[in-house]
């Protein structure tokens, strides 16, 4: 290559930099709550938030100790849940049940709200897969099927028991709607999807992820940095299963609000992906892909990562949360030939909710004092002489 030709290959290169990297351009948006919905690919989105406030230097709003690590989940969100030491909070990212007044009260007034829906069916099929142990509702099908299930939900479901928010409406339930809202009642379903469209900024779409972070990063004027990621909190393959056409529908037909908010949400998705331009979001996801493999091939010694089951990971801290022995939830293990530098960037792209959240919190807190040293006593030395 010619040294004129080398020259205008670097300016391109710098040029298409810039463009995707516009943080110099405009401060980047750093007063966020994002409501953690349950199988939507939340947690890859939480960790995203929590490298991004440690690398700014941010306040996260971390739940208190008797809230877990989620906000006192399923009880409606309330300023009380939020550990004394991480207000006043830059970022939220714990689940919670949405209360808007509460998080306004809470959160600085230019706060953008942003959240993530899944597609109903698929959503189900791993909400019951995950939760069978632990929704009274699944554990009452005789034979533990979800078609079993779905050819009479309201035999098996009581809308006030423990973990009903797994069984109907669930992303309506964290979005703060009457989950139980009878299915003939599209006028609720309309009014809620309307409400959430006045809070929300942005409502991502899991099963567009990174046409999603596309948008996140245009709303919030962050760079290519900020929205890498690693896939976490992900099934088994072999514990995932397929349906068909009609076992979507019943599932649909039973979780009539949350399709009614996907649909919507999916569309107004694709209208905002429309706005930038299909072409410059196409290449934007390119670059974004393409520096991903290169951020994963560093972190796992020029390869890409084997999924590891919980008992295969060496690190407890990487090893995710098991729901139950037939639903193996994957994480990752880092080689142990990559350096000290890559380690801990690494660390921090495939560490699971349960370890970040407690970590990232004790960041938070102040520093104990030092202990006092006793004086030194003649008696003590005879004594152990």
């Amino acid at each position: 290559m010619s040294k004129k030709k080398c020259v205008v290959s670097l300016l391109i290169c710098a040029l298409s930099l810039v463009v995707f990297n516009n943080s110099d351009l405009k401060p980047k948006h750093t007063n966020i709550v994002f409501l953690k919905t349950h199988k939507t690919a939340s947690t890859t989105v939480q960790s995203m938030l929590f490298r991004f406030a440690e690398r700014n230097n941010l306040t996260v709003a971390f739940p208190k100790p008797a809230c877990g690590h989620q906000f006192c989940y399923p009880n409606v969100f309330s300023a009380e849940f939020v550990h004394p030491q991480t207000q006043p909070p830059n970022i939220i990212a714990n689940h919670m049940r949405f209360n808007r007044h509460e998080l306004q009260n809470l959160m600085p007034n230019n706060t953008k709200y942003i959240t993530i829906l899944r597609e109903p069916a698929s959503m189900f099929e791993s909400l019951f897969a995950y939760y069978i142990n632990h929704a009274e509702a699944f554990r009452r099908v005789p034979d533990g099927f979800m078609e079993t299930f779905l050819e009479d939900p309201l035999q098996y479901y009581w809308p006030k028991e423990d973990n009903a928010m797994y069984v109907h409406n669930t992303l309506t339930f964290d979005l703060g709607g009457d989950k139980d809202r009878p299915a003939a009642d599209v006028a609720y379903a309309q009014e809620f999807v309307a409400e959430v469209e006045r809070v929300f900024s942005l409502v991502m779409i899991s099963e567009y992820f990174d046409e999603s972070l596309v948008l996140l990063r245009h709303l919030l004027s962050w760079d290519l940095q900020d929205i890498l990621y690693v896939k976490l909190n992900m099934r088994k393959e072999s514990s995932k299963k397929s349906l068909s056409p009609a076992l979507s529908q019943k599932i649909r037909a039973w979780n009539t609000v949350d399709a009614h908010l996907y649909d919507y949400f999916n569309a107004s998705l694709w209208v905002k992906l429309s706005e930038l331009g299909l072409d410059s979001v196409a290449k934007e996801v390119k670059h974004l892909r393409q520096a991903q493999e290169k951020l994963i091939k560093r972190c796992f010694g020029g390869q890409m990562p084997l999924l590891r089951s919980a008992s295969e990971i060496k690190s407890k801290k990487l090893r995710p949360w098991q729901p139950s022995e037939n639903v193996g939830i994957v994480g990752y293990d880092l080689p142990s030939n990559i350096s000290l530098e890559t380690k801990e960037l690494c660390l921090k792209y495939i560490m699971p909710e349960v370890s970040y959240t407690p970590m990232f919190l004790h960041s938070h807190l102040p520093e104990p004092p030092p202990l006092k040293k006793k004086p030194f006593s003649s008696r003590l030395l005879l004594h152990s002489a």
